[in-house]
């Protein structure tokens, strides 16, 4: 998996000099070390540039804003916090003034019960109502905490900036978003039918590469080439290949290669690929694992040229920084009317079975033969904590659209092929009911995590895509 980049949060520490100005200082001070024992930098002004390093006037305002738009490249959201009342104005002139387009967090202290005159009294409670109304005046979206007042060290605090910093990753990562398609959608799946100009309008750019310059540049790849042979060995340590043919696998490896040269050169980051059944009849593999590979890597695959499926999965990967698989919502699983199987043939990443090894693929075999078929990652998927994630773009409407949620993955006993696990979802039949009542596809992007909050918020305040956030 990639390493983790370190956060930059931008913060605005609201002042207002009729209370306590110490607690401006100390508010400005705690906020920074929380944000520093979370791992990340903070771009805050110092006591030299204002008093305290807060905002209180105009001019803090636009020095503050000045600040932040030297560091534009590298902040992911803004904090606000309220450690009293501060000033309304002067919070929503820096937003407006630094025009970042990043997700913003308010934050206020809580009073203490014994610490209420004029001396240690906050009034965040009410500031924080006041900042909120004046950035709705000012047209600038924001995130709220789960409580109204919560102190910079607390327990609930570190919860929600963990959230925030989730929110924060899906909106950078969408931001001028280069997807790649491998081929065309294949005949028979009108589901995965999408408007690239909708994905366009926000942000989203799609490259395409029809599978005849991919089969063209592996027909002209040797078996001896620097990029096939490091692919092969990749490859060979990633799955287990026992039984599989050596053709089979310098195929799988040369595809690999390419694959990988035309993403780094178009800059693409994450993927989507026809599968069904061209590269079977014209290469004799199917793409499976080097897809599972990419999407192991934190480089999201998606087969079926699914789209607006890969963008579901790089939404759960970013909020979690984990791998994400696209799977087929496919059966139910007994007379249990909150699990379901979820399966693939498959791609799934490694990071989602209990054991895996590459073998054939059971379905396509019938029709093209298995020895055409090598390459797919076999296995159960293992339990876990599961969030969800579809996004659909809706010609009609003139909109993106999508749904969140949360669930898990079971232990339930499961003989079948491909990839496959149970899923246990509160509500499920609700879920599905909404799924089919409001025309959306049949695969749905999963990550190991407990993340859909953070796409709901993300994709919903900040982008304003219709997006429905399931619960029981």
């Amino acid at each position: 998996m990639a390493t983790k980049r370190k956060m930059t949060m931008g913060v605005i520490v609201g002042n207002r000099g009729f209370f306590p100005d110490h607690l401006a200082k100390t508010g400005r001070e705690e906020m920074i070390q929380t944000l520093q024992k979370a791992g990340m930098d903070a771009v805050v002004l110092g006591p030299e540039q204002s008093k305290h390093g807060a905002v209180e006037t105009y001019e803090e305002a636009k020095r503050c804003a000045d600040l932040f738009k030297s560091k534009a490249d590298a902040m992911d959201g803004v904090i606000v916090t309220l450690p009293n009342f501060g000033d309304e104005r002067a919070i929503a002139d820096t937003l407006r003034l630094a025009r970042l387009g990043v997700p913003v967090l308010v934050q206020a202290t809580p009073d203490t019960q014994s610490k209420m005159t004029i001396t240690h009294r906050r009034d965040s409670f009410c500031g924080k109502m006041s900042a909120c109304n004046n950035l709705t005046q000012y047209g600038i979206p924001y995130s709220l905490t789960t409580l109204h007042t919560e102190a910079p060290d607390s327990a609930e605090f570190t919860k929600d900036l963990e959230w925030f910093a989730a929110v924060c990753r899906i909106v950078k990562g969408f931001r001028n978003l280069r997807i790649g398609a491998l081929g065309a959608r294949p005949t028979a799946f009108n589901t995965v039918r999408y408007s690239e100009k909708l994905l366009e309008k926000s942000g989203i750019s799609v490259e395409t590469l029809d599978l005849s310059e991919v089969l063209g540049r592996i027909s002209r790849m040797k078996d001896s080439d620097d990029a096939a042979v490091q692919k092969l060995q990749s490859i060979q340590k990633y799955v287990s290949t026992q039984d599989i043919p050596q053709a089979a696998l310098m195929k799988m490896a040369k595809l690999g290669a390419v694959v990988d040269e035309w993403m780094k050169a178009t800059h693409v980051q994450i993927s989507a690929v026809q599968c069904w059944t061209s590269l079977e009849e014209n290469l004799g593999v199917v793409p499976c694992t080097v897809m599972s590979m990419m999407s192991d890597s934190l480089l999201s695959s998606a087969c079926e040229v699914d789209v607006c499926g890969v963008l579901g999965m790089h939404a759960l990967q970013l909020a979690s920084e984990t791998p994400s698989a696209l799977l087929d919502w496919n059966n139910n699983y007994g007379s249990d009317p909150n699990k379901a199987v979820c399966f693939h043939c498959s791609n799934l990443p490694k990071h989602f079975f209990k054991d895996v090894k590459m073998d054939y693929q059971a379905i396509i075999a019938g029709t093209v033969g298995k020895d055409n078929t090598f390459g797919t990652c076999v296995g159960q998927v293992k339990a876990g904590a599961m969030s969800f994630a579809r996004f659909s773009t809706d010609d009609f409407a003139g909109t993106i659209r999508g749904y969140s949620g949360g669930g898990r993955f079971t232990d339930d006993p499961l003989e079948t092929f491909g990839g496959a696990g149970v899923v246990e979802i509160p509500g499920l039949q609700k879920l599905l009911r909404y799924i089919c009542e409001n025309g959306f596809e049949h695969h749905v992007a999963a990550n190991f995590s407990t993340v859909a909050p953070a796409v709901h918020e993300a994709t919903s305040r900040y982008l304003g895509w219709d997006m429905y956030a399931h619960s029981a």
